[in-house]
């Protein structure tokens, strides 16, 4: 296995199939990590996938230390502290009240304990994974440029500048202008940018007259902190000229002025980036023995902090099912899940973002609509529908009738034994947790006992199901109300193949 790309979403697809057991190498162009300013945040199925494996400690380490640091810019800002509940986010650059949000609703319920895990920027989300992709054995090549492929419909041979090597199958995970993408041909269909925007991080002078926050203005959106010389613009007189031209302090000086009417002198510029609101998703995630995951698949503005997520998303979803297929233990017909899952929540972000740069527009329709969204968000109902949205707690792929919790993430509840579920699903496999000691459904199991662990514990606090079938991704394939076995064995066939013994792995 070959993945190109070493940012988050490769070195998570990387882990995941290493701890499948899968010999898997990672390829990257740029020789050091990219320190570019990017994703402040993490929602809750990225916290979730972090916890399952183990990894919540580190989020919840980082997540500590940035508050530390918006607490300090605050109240040097003279701000009001930051809220501890679960964090609301914005729309629009509308940011959500949490007082007002329900955090009562249902869908907040039996998140587990990833509290104080939500404000880790990109790069620490990296250095997670980089740590446990060292752990786990995962060699990465840098500076090795993909400038090449052939699929040959039983491999690809991948050319890297002055070598080459052969897997079973590539990935893409090398961003939104990846080389993989374009190499395959992958249909890539969208909406062209609209604006200019930039993000970055620099020294500057002669900011008393920003304020802390997000701000709407007659020529843009401005925003200010949440650390100390961090602040983004938002122009609405069109793309960039030249995308790809080095960022200048002066640049940085005239967008920050022609949003916020605040002239600042930049020194130092540690961190800059463009971007726009181009909005482009490939028609299907696979084109023979190529892949695509993160943005190589999907690219959108930023607004909603939604980019990260996405592809985390992608990897954890991919990664069981690209073990399976390499092992022998299902065939490749499962990759097709993978397009058919991922492919609405990405194509429901793009329409995300899109809707909130047409309310951020400077024109008197646009501005009008912004008030009435401002209002909506300003009511119970509004505030907690979107905060739902924007933390991901609502994400389900569509597996058919049945209940409840068919699709959607395990809840993570805590059991009678004092552990958390999240705290069994560290290993990587499939989980078969039945909390009525039934006979019946370990005799069902048994059979695919290689590739399914069962876990028969009772629950602290009782619970509207029995049993739960669920995904190395923590989606829950199966669920019983009651001590039936009815669907199980079709659940196991379909997710997991075969019970006659798993192939090798090579």
């Amino acid at each position: 296995m070959v993945v190109a790309g070493a940012g988050p979403v490769g070195l998570m697809l990387a882990c995941e199939l290493r701890l499948a057991g899968v010999d898997v190498l990672v390829v990257e162009r740029l020789t050091e990590p990219d320190l570019t300013i990017k994703a402040g945040a993490v929602n809750v199925p990225t916290v979730q996938a972090f916890s399952r494996r183990g990894l919540l400690d580190g989020l919840q380490q980082r997540h500590r230390a940035a508050l530390q640091k918006m607490a300090e810019f605050r109240a040097a800002a003279g701000s009001a502290p930051i809220p501890m509940k679960l964090p609301g986010g914005h729309f629009a650059a509308i940011f959500l009240d949490g007082e007002v949000i329900d955090h009562d609703d249902p869908d907040f319920a039996d998140l587990g304990p990833i509290g104080d895990a939500w404000f880790v920027d990109q790069q620490g989300i990296e250095q997670i994974l980089g740590e446990r992709a060292a752990e786990l054995g995962v060699p990465l090549w840098r500076g090795a440029e993909l400038t090449g492929f052939h699929d040959d419909g039983d491999g690809v041979r991948i050319e890297l500048g002055d070598r080459a090597v052969g897997a079973q199958w590539l990935v893409g995970c090398d961003g939104g202008r990846s080389a993989v993408r374009k190499l395959a041909g992958f249909d890539f269909p969208g909406v062209d940018p609209l604006i200019t925007g930039h993000q970055a991080v620099v020294e500057m002078t002669g900011t008393e007259g920003l304020r802390p926050g997000w701000h709407t203005t007659e020529h843009g959106i401005y925003a200010y902190g949440p650390m100390p010389g961090r602040f983004l613009t938002v122009e609405m007189d069109g793309p960039p000229a030249d995308r790809d031209a080095p960022i200048t302090a002066s640049e940085l000086e005239e967008s920050l002025f022609a949003v916020s009417g605040v002239r600042v002198e930049i020194g130092t510029v540690h961190s800059a980036t463009r971007f726009t609101d181009n909005t482009r998703q490939v028609t299907d995630y696979r084109l023979g023995r190529v892949l695509l995951a993160g943005d190589a698949a999907h690219v959108h503005s930023p607004f909603g902090g939604q980019g990260l997520n996405l592809g985390i998303g992608d990897a954890v979803n991919l990664g069981w099912k690209l073990a399976a297929v390499v092992r022998g233990d299902s065939d490749a017909e499962l990759l097709d899940t993978y397009t058919a899952e991922r492919h609405p929540i990405g194509a429901w972000v793009l329409e995300w973002t899109r809707a909130q740069v047409a309310i951020m527009r400077p024109d008197p329709h646009s501005r009008a609509m912004r008030t009435v969204t401002r209002q909506l968000l300003a009511s119970r109902d509004g505030a907690t529908f979107v905060c739902k949205k924007i933390r991901g707690v609502t994400h389900r792929y569509d597996l058919g009738d049945g209940h409840e919790l068919l699709g959607r993430a395990a809840p993570d509840i805590e059991l009678a034994d004092g552990t958390w579920l999240s705290r069994h699903c560290t290993d990587g496999r499939a989980l078969l947790l039945d909390l009525t000691d039934s006979a019946p459904l370990r005799s069902v199991a048994a059979r695919w006992s290689d590739r399914v662990r069962v876990l028969t514990v009772k629950a602290a606090q009782p619970r509207n199901f029995s049993a739960l079938l669920i995904r190395p991704d923590g989606c829950v394939a199966w669920a019983a109300d009651t001590g039936e076995t009815a669907g199980l064995e079709g659940a196991l066939s379909r997710w997991f193949g075969t019970p006659e013994g798993a192939a090798a792995v090579s």
